[in-house]
């Protein structure tokens, strides 16, 4: 098309090639391979001259429009890729996003004004192609394949029940006492229905049998602060809770295994500046946060 195009333009293959830096034959090769694909003719040609049939006018002036529109998606799409700039859609767990990212939130947008960040909030995995996200916040032991990831942090789950819940039904000293106490499940958790602790004498599965179950972590917070029975949730949910002492942590010897705080993103090659800004600003705020 855009040899096409330049011979319509120069009034010649010979003048055409010159500009295309092509020899002639490849010049004529070109427009009559676009003329095969379209099965028309778009020159009559003659030795002294060239013209455009009817067909090669509307094709001639479509081309030219579809050839400004191209390279200015081309300028776009290199402004774009070199400053950070446009709408970020990112992922990030809900309560993990409330507790510990508002504030670097809004310094982010603050250092970067051009930058629109749509954040879901959700405790649930985002398929982060099929639904069109650019990054995601996860909080784990493990990633599925295929992704990139950059560790931010770590965080590890710990046991805790409200002062008013332990002195009616008393403070487990050892795991296996948890079986007989209401633990409040987190549905959506690796280890399903299982707390899995690791302490002094290694690793022990329990298995929650409590009142409430649920998808999110202030949930259970809440449910637990209110004396409905223990949890076990991270440090970044229960902090304050335990600073005011509405919540008391139990078993300390016993936690969660080391956990990631992960950035992760469908592909590395031709990362776009808001995402790469975006996983810096967020890496260097997270390691000045010392953990709760």
């Amino acid at each position: 098309m855009k040899t096409f195009t330049a011979v319509v333009d120069a009034g010649s293959f010979a003048s055409a090639a010159e500009r295309l830096n092509m020899s002639r034959a490849m010049t004529s090769k070109h427009v009559s391979a676009l003329e095969d694909h379209l099965g028309t003719r778009l020159l009559n040609r003659t030795t002294r001259r060239l013209s455009l049939t009817e067909t090669g006018t509307v094709f001639y002036e479509r081309s030219v429009q579809i050839i400004a529109d191209l390279s200015e998606a081309e300028q776009v799409a290199g402004y774009m890729a070199a400053a950070p700039r446009g709408v970020l859609k990112i992922a990030m767990p809900l309560s993990f996003g409330q507790h510990r990212l508002g504030a670097v939130i809004a310094e982010y947008v603050h250092a970067y004004p051009q930058v629109k960040l749509d954040i879901a909030l959700s405790d649930r995995k985002v398929d982060l192609v099929d639904e069109g996200f650019d990054l995601a916040i996860r909080i784990g032991m493990t990633l599925e394949p295929g992704l990139i990831a950059r560790k931010l942090g770590e965080e590890r789950i710990i046991v805790c029940g409200a002062p008013s819940y332990l002195e009616r039904h008393g403070v487990p000293r050892t795991p296996g006492e948890l079986a007989a106490h209401a633990c409040l499940g987190y549905s959506l958790g690796q280890g399903g229905d299982e707390w899995r602790l690791e302490g002094p004498d290694g690793t022990v599965n329990v298995r929650c049998n409590g009142p409430i179950r649920a998808d999110n972590g202030d949930m259970l917070r809440l449910a637990a602060v209110s004396g409905a029975g223990l949890i076990f949730q991270p440090r970044f949910i229960v902090g304050d809770d335990l600073r005011a002492g509405r919540l008391k942590q139990i078993l300390e010897d016993y936690q969660s295994g080391e956990m990631g705080i992960y950035a992760v993103y469908s592909s590395r090659k031709h990362l776009s500046a808001k995402v790469r800004s975006f996983v810096d600003f967020l890496a260097a705020r997270l390691a000045d946060i010392p953990p709760p």
